[in-house]
């Protein structure tokens, strides 16, 4: 792995050395490009994007509609483009030191115009195609799978700050049933979607930190296996987040966001180039924010800061560095967890089992990624990138010792520290071939990645004093918790050993290594009317669970076909598949092979209105083959229930519907639903089959609608509403002795809003209603939930300049 990083890297280098060696006597050949937009009837078209055809040249209009490039001696094709109107194109011939002058004419009046740049800026929830780390060089409507695009303005507009609050409200099916403040786990599907970043698979059991959404241009959610971008995991898909690269645009943005709980945030994004040839870009976020909690002593303080450069080395060939780096901190891990022998929502929403003097948990969060791209012609196009994460946990654990029927409970308190490092490698090839009258969509690459976790549980302290027959026993009362300060006085943790040195001698440690290499041809017949999806990946892994090593290697077939009806609608069928090494023991000691997990999916998308809004409805069925389930038999030196058996299969089907974008003028919409049927279908237990799997609900939908005067003297102010809904939630399946299900799930939002030219300010308020919600399960004899908070509000302001 350190190796192909390394080649990586000096691929890059190599490439920006050799071109920087012919750069001066490129930069004395150049020729210029100057131009101008107009509209149809003459007038100056300002702010219109202009660019150059298969090169990374690209800019926007002026204000008095004039455009240049310095280019090399050559033919070029330069497009003009705008929302809702097919691009405008024209071809030039620039000879060396030679200026050539051209105009570019839109087919439209500058009143027709006025109205295209409003809508440009009004309807950002609906995006047509992947971003470059999805791999996919297509767009949506084509793709034979379900992918949802969830935009940065409708975070924005949302309020939406960290991924964990409330980005999934985007997406049909997508949960979260419970709420780690320090990461994200989401529910698609029936199992776990996994996390990446920039097209990275930055999963681990429990990490990486919550994204921020400051750094965050959009989130891409792929439905079921996703076979271009992995094999190893869950069948239920994957959620990529795809951070802020410079545009080579000269613009910024600075907010201010204030809120309930003493929320106070603050944030700056700058984009623009450094040289006046535009070659050397740069992109700057930085953020920070302090925040208390509708429960008692807790809190959340972030800073984030992610400087990014970008160069262009030539007319092909780019070159970006980026850093990132999350700071946190933030109350005791357990601190949000609420315990009651009786039930869910047994205490008032502020209880916690915290205490004033807790240490804080620390999170520091650092990446850096190079990312390389190379246009070798029109239709082959190369993509380098490596990644290297690390982040460093100092944290505690908060959790019931006992809690009897009566409410008195004997807290106790872990270490919970972490050190988490991945290293990732990629290299795809994107190209396009005609052999005959089928067009060929290729992809093809290498996927390596690295990655180790490293755990201290080991230093577990006991807070209240326990013993019912001693004169000073002192258990917690959670009907009188007072200002909580435990009897045993406050917990002290010994970090002189480093932690990797506790998690080797403790065997608190799991890796996983893998390399992944596939191909991906869809073949277009009929104009491309018609496309079939044959690909197929080998994926070979290794890993280690707490001292239990164990490797999988295995070839998952992919096959699409989507067929276009018309401009604006097209059906798609797909299999496709994914595997998960599974640790265990099976009789004649041997290892258990993967669990496999089959998708199979149908669906119709469709654009309305020119594009200006869009429809997705899939149904699917997902069979997860191979499950462990224990071996009964106890003889054979099984009396402990050491071996396992693999027959275990459950089933996942359902329906999903998304609505993205512009109904009508100024009136956006987000609305989705989906049902998620899972169960068991095969178990060495009768009466295992046909119940359900844990952790999701049967049905989602989420909405979010915003409606904006576009003329007169409120010109600019709107209104938001949104709500989520969960009905028929299961919970996660520990060993107890009570069963209560969770009541169903619903959340009422909304604003008001104003939108200038520069300045915008924005009032959100969650749960208007004031609903008390919450998520848990029933755990020994008691239950735990979650709560959420009350009625809440953020303010924002931003200035655009």
């Amino acid at each position: 792995m350190k190796k192909l990083l390394l080649l990586l890297i000096m691929s890059s280098l190599a490439v920006f050395a050799m071109a920087r060696g012919n750069d001066k006597d490129d930069d004395a050949k150049r020729g210029t490009i100057k131009g101008q937009v107009l509209t149809s009837d003459g007038a100056i078209a300002a702010g219109v994007s202009v660019s150059i055809e298969h090169t990374n040249y690209n800019t926007l209009a002026d204000d008095a509609g004039e455009f240049s490039f310095k280019v090399l001696p050559g033919t070029y094709t330069l497009i003009a483009t705008y929302v809702g109107y097919a691009p405008v194109r024209q071809e030039v011939t620039v000879e060396e030191k030679k200026e050539v002058e051209v105009t570019l004419h839109l087919s439209l009046t500058h009143n027709e115009l006025k109205d295209v740049i409003v809508y440009s800026k009004r309807n950002g929830y609906k995006i047509n195609n992947t971003s470059p780390t999805l791999r996919l060089d297509e767009p949506l409507l084509e793709v034979p799978q379900n992918i949802q695009e969830v935009s940065a303005m409708a975070l924005a507009d949302q309020g939406v700050t960290q991924f964990d609050q409330g980005a999934i409200r985007n997406v049909s099916g997508a949960t979260k049933l419970e709420h780690w403040a320090d990461y994200t786990r989401i529910n698609m599907r029936g199992s776990r979607a996994s996390e990446f970043r920039n097209g990275m698979n930055v999963t681990s059991t429990w990490g990486p930190l919550t994204a921020d959404m400051s750094v965050v241009d959009r989130i891409e959610f792929v439905k079921g296996p996703a076979g271009f971008m992995m094999s190893n995991g869950e069948p239920s898909g994957i959620f990529n987040i795809v951070t802020k690269k410079p545009t080579g645009v000269t613009k910024g943005e600075a907010s201010v966001v204030l809120g309930s709980y003493d929320f106070y945030r603050g944030a700056i994004d700058l984009d623009g180039q450094l040289d006046k040839n535009n070659r050397l870009q740069y992109r700057f976020n930085i953020m920070g924010q302090s925040a208390g909690s509708f429960q008692k002593y807790g809190y959340n303080d972030r800073v984030t800061i992610s400087p990014v450069i970008k160069y262009l080395v030539d007319d092909k060939t780019d070159v970006t560095v980026e850093y990132l780096y999350q700071y946190a901190r933030m109350q005791d891990g357990g601190a949000a967890y609420v315990y009651s022998p009786k039930g869910y929502g047994d205490l008032p929403r502020d209880f916690s089992t915290a205490f004033a003097g807790i240490k804080p948990n620390i999170f520091n969060d650092n990446s850096v990624t190079l990312y390389l791209h190379h246009q070798f012609n029109p239709n082959w196009k190369l993509t380098v990138q490596g990644s290297y994460m690390n982040m460093n946990k100092e944290a505690s654990d908060l959790w019931p010792s006992s809690l009897d029927s009566n409410g008195k409970m004997i807290r106790a308190i872990s270490l919970s520290d972490a050190i988490i490092r991945q290293k990732f490698a990629q290299a795809f090839l994107n190209g396009k071939v005609q052999t005959g009258g089928i067009q060929h969509r290729i992809l093809v690459g290498l996927d390596m990645g690295d990655k180790n976790n490293y755990y201290d549980w080991g230093q577990n302290q006991i807070l209240d004093k326990n013993d019912p027959t001693a004169d000073d026993y002192a258990p917690f009362d959670i009907y009188n918790p007072g200002n909580g300060t435990p009897s045993n006085g406050l917990p002290v943790f010994d970090r002189s050993i480093g932690l990797l040195q506790r998690s080797a001698a403790a065997g608190t440690y799991t890796s996983q290594s893998y390399t992944g290499l596939y191909l991906q041809d869809e073949l277009g017949f009929f104009d491309n009317s018609l496309r079939l999806t044959l690909a197929g990946r080998y994926t070979y892994v290794t890993q280690n669970d707490y001292g239990s090593t164990y490797s999988a290697k295995k070839v998952t077939p992919r096959i699409g076909l989507s067929y276009t009806i018309d401009a604006n609608t097209s059906v798609y069928a797909l299999y496709d598949q994914a595997f998960n090494p599974q640790s265990g023991l099976l009789r004649g000691n041997k290892s258990p092979k993967p669990m496999t997990g089959n998708n199979m999916e149908i669906g119709v998308k469709r654009d309305w209105f020119g594009g200006r809004w869009n429809t997705t409805l899939s149904a699917y069925r997902i069979l997860k083959n191979g499950n462990l389930v224990s071996d009964p038999d106890t003889s054979g030196g099984n009396q402990d229930f050491k071996y396992s058996l693999q027959i275990g299969q459950t089933k996942v089907q359902g329906l999903e519907f998304d609505v993205h974008g512009e109904i009508v003028q100024g009136l956006n919409l987000i609305l989705n639903y989906a049902l998620t049927d899972s169960k068991v279908t095969k178990d060495i237990d009768p009466a295992n089959i046909g119940q359900k799997e844990t952790g999701f609900a049967k049905h989602v939908s989420n909405g979010w609608l915003t409606y904006t005067i576009g003329n007169g003297a409120l010109k600019g102010f709107g209104i938001s509403a949104g709500y989520t809904f969960q009905g028929d939630r299961s919970t996660w399946a520990w060993a107890s002795t009570t069963q209560k299900g969770l009541p169903d799930y619903f959340r009422m939002d909304g604003g008001l809003f104003w939108k200038g030219q520069k300045l915008s300010v924005n009032l959100n308020v969650n749960n208007l209603f004031d609903r008390y919600l919450y998520s848990g399960a029933p755990y020994a004899n008691f239950y735990y939930y979650q709560a959420e908070a009350g009625r809440n509000l953020k303010l924002s302001f931003a200035y655009r300049f």
